[in-house]
């Protein structure tokens, strides 16, 4: 849901090797009593996306877990996404940490690399045979896995079917690129004569997701692990992905009438504002546009929609995948209580709470029928050719210098792509390998 990501720091201290965290997955200091007489407590960090969205899944999955185990204390507590990575870092150093954690998909391999999280089996959670690649990918080392995935999320074109209508006489979205385009050129012809900062299409420059799905839609990539050398290498300044950034750019500059030199984190109220017709977004950001009580405007239910953003080359725009996992920690002494409450809250009949809602869920077999529902097909249909960040050691670093985003930034003010991304792709191989 929404979050920025923030890179989790501080983890190295641990001296929790993975050697020594795997198989954790079964061991407690009572795991041999029977359910009745278990009398630990089992401390669960969720981010507040449960606590919003689906509180009655969590409260059904604490009854389902209490039955069994009439004795144990479950403590759910709330996180929130731009203080969390913070705050978990303190507690694995210290004695009072979470036995289960939500973690962000791009937060999980450094936990993993620094031993942080348990060995999980796999076999003890449903439909693990069709977990949704792009997530599980994230949980996995060196065949192992560590953590479970537990929702997916895509980005998608969310537009306002009003202003599409009074531009170009209709309100569905063209799937072509190039009549998308032209349809942005009669909307902002319609609505930028009257306000000047209007935008038809809305994308801040610095939105580094949109412009990776860019140099992903002409086949390049932030990076690429080389076979010979074992390492990962910045790869902004092939061809592929100069053309994506290009590309990129070229939208920004001439559709983005406000500020381009931000990020993304408020274009939602953007669109709320009426100041946009378009946006590049998760699915979900169609919801907060509407809400009321989060800086929405409920004057546009009914005439916000979304739709798979038209790309390059007559294809759809790739999406990164994003979404949770969730993690059993390696210090856990009821790491056993852990993978079962899990178990319970990422179960076929859980993950179809959060379809009932919408939200994609951790596997194929369950997304399926979303590629069909109307309002969930864009999105559900946007992650099987899904991209990710590099799978490395050194991503999150990369994320919090804010690479991508310098990159950006610098070519809005005047770098040519090929100098930006040559440096960009200097700073990747700095961090990327530690």
């Amino acid at each position: 849901m929404k979050r920025k990501l923030i890179a989790a720091v501080g983890v190295a201290a641990m001296t929790v090797s993975i050697a020594a965290c795997g198989g954790s997955d079964g061991g407690s200091s009572d795991s041999k009593a029977a359910p009745k007489d278990r009398k630990e407590t089992l401390t669960v960090w969720l981010m507040v996306d449960a606590q919003s969205t689906w509180p009655e899944l969590v409260k059904d999955v604490n009854a389902q877990f209490k039955a069994k185990y009439p004795n144990v204390k479950v403590q759910v507590q709330y996180q929130q996404w731009a203080d969390k990575a913070k705050k978990l870092d303190t507690a694995l150093g210290g004695d009072k940490f979470p036995d289960v954690v939500e973690l962000g998909n791009t937060e999980t391999m450094q936990y993993i690399l620094n031993g942080a999280l348990a060995e999980i089996d796999p076999k003890k959670y449903d439909n693990s045979d069709t977990w949704i690649k792009g997530l599980k990918d994230t949980c996995t080392f060196e065949g192992k896995q560590f953590c479970v995935p537990y929702y997916a999320g895509a980005r998608v074109a969310i537009y306002n079917k009003d202003m599409l209508k009074k531009g170009t006489g209709s309100d569905v979205l063209p799937t072509d690129e190039t009549a998308f385009l032209a349809a942005m050129d009669k909307v902002s012809a319609e609505y930028g004569k009257k306000d000047k900062r209007f935008s038809s299409l809305y994308l801040p420059g610095r939105y580094w997701y949109a412009a990776a799905s860019y140099i992903a839609a002409y086949g390049g990539s932030i990076a690429e692990y080389d076979e010979g050398s074992k390492e990962w290498k910045g790869n902004l300044s092939s061809p592929e992905s100069q053309q994506g950034i290009e590309h990129f750019i070229g939208l920004v500059k001439k559709y983005n009438k406000a500020d381009i030199t931000k990020d993304e984190q408020d274009h939602a109220n953007v669109a709320a504002n009426e100041k946009a017709a378009v946006l590049y977004g998760n699915g979900w950001e169609a919801g907060s546009i509407v809400d009321g009580a989060n800086n929405g405007n409920p004057k546009l239910k009914d005439k916000i929609a979304v739709a798979g953003m038209p790309g390059p080359n007559g294809k759809a725009l790739p999406s990164f995948i994003g979404g949770s996992d969730l993690a059993i920690t390696a210090k856990s002494k009821v790491a056993d209580l852990g993978a079962e409450w899990v178990s319970l809250f990422t179960s076929e009949k859980s993950q179809n709470v959060l379809v009932s809602k919408n939200i994609l869920p951790n596997n194929e077999k369950q997304l399926e029928p979303l590629k069909q529902k109307p309002e969930t097909a864009p999105v559900a249909n946007a992650v099987p050719d899904a991209w990710f960040t590099p799978i490395a050691p050194g991503w999150t670093a990369i994320e919090k210098d804010e690479v991508l985003e310098k990159m950006l930034l610098s070519i809005i003010k005047g770098t040519s792509v090929a100098d930006a991304a040559k440096k960009a792709d200097a700073d990747i191989n700095a961090l990327i390998n530690k």
